[in-house]
């Protein structure tokens, strides 16, 4: 499953040359991701009090091209690998009415028990939302 977010560049996402910052696509990648978890039933609010975290453990980013002050952008946002203790999204940025990518990028997160931020398995501990997530992973 991929899902898509639709994202409108603002004034203050742009940098002095115009274009919008580097650092604006990680947020973007939060908004895809957070819709993509929504679309299994489940919010992020709700994996925090089930007691589970899912904290940054890696982010890749590659720029490809630029988008400008009110450019509307579209978030592809999809699982590409899900293990019982750890989830890796990947993402593709696209300006309208275009076919080929801005921004490509991953985030890799780690599913921790939000008391003792120790790794856990969602398999063992949340079987059903395991299966959830396996059932929308890109194959």
């Amino acid at each position: 499953m991929i899902s898509k977010s639709q994202v409108v560049v603002r004034y203050a996402e742009t940098d002095q040359m115009g274009i919008v910052h580097h650092s604006n696509y990680p947020v973007w990648y939060e908004i895809g991701r957070t819709d993509l978890i929504k679309e299994t039933g489940i919010t992020y609010s709700e994996l925090e009090r089930m007691g589970v975290m899912t904290p940054l453990v890696e982010l890749s980013c590659r720029y490809i091209g630029v988008a400008r002050y009110e450019d509307v952008l579209t978030v592809e946002t999809s699982i590409a690998e899900l293990t019982p203790s750890r989830i890796r999204f990947a993402y593709r940025v696209f300006k309208q009415g275009e076919d080929k990518p801005i921004n490509t990028g991953s985030t890799l997160h780690a599913w921790v028990n939000a008391k003792t931020f120790r790794p856990m398995s969602m398999k063992k501990h949340f079987p059903e939302l395991y299966q959830k997530m396996e059932a929308i992973k890109e194959p």
